[in-house]
């Protein structure tokens, strides 16, 4: 599913759209990421809708810097939004959380710098199309309500099986 760094390449996305799609054709958070994954994607659906979410990057640091784990269970507490109950100490077991390498300040700022070099063609690509719809602020309950609001024009809503 993934080539050896992890990623999903163009060779893979078969497997991981059968996979999404065994219940619904809905595509997740940050995919594609990279235009060979768009492309890949391509040859096998035609989409029609694709957010982007315009959030400053100082914000996008500073919230994903602020994320706190405990490797055992795989809590995560970010200490603006979900923080634990004493700095550092995880709520349930009382040991100590950890931040990830990759979670620091400064790994976070080259991590966001990569991504907008990487995802710059995938979203030229999909606002070229027409199908590319961008949302931007730092709040996620002021950004929310615009995006259910596309969501819910352009999506079908699913019956639960209770429902029938």
């Amino acid at each position: 599913m993934t080539n050896r760094r992890g990623k999903v390449d163009g060779e893979n996305i078969y497997i991981i759209w059968d996979q999404l799609t065994a219940k619904r054709k809905v595509i997740p958070m940050s995919f594609p990421r990279t235009l060979v994954q768009a492309e890949a994607l391509d040859r096998i659906c035609d989409l029609d809708l694709v957010i982007t979410l315009n959030i400053p990057f100082e914000t996008l640091k500073d919230r994903l810097s602020r994320r706190w784990i405990h490797p055992p269970s795989g809590r995560v507490y970010n200490l603006d939004f979900n923080p634990p109950h004493v700095h550092g100490i995880d709520d349930v077991t009382g040991e100590p959380l950890v931040q990830q390498e990759d979670d620091k300040p400064e790994a976070v700022a080259a991590r966001l710098r990569q991504y907008k070099d990487v995802a710059k063609p995938v979203i030229e690509l999909y606002k070229s199309r027409g199908v590319l719809h961008q949302f931007s602020g730092t709040e996620t309950n002021k950004i929310w309500p615009y995006v259910y609001t596309l969501f819910s024009n352009k999506i079908t809503p699913v019956q639960s099986k209770e429902a029938y």
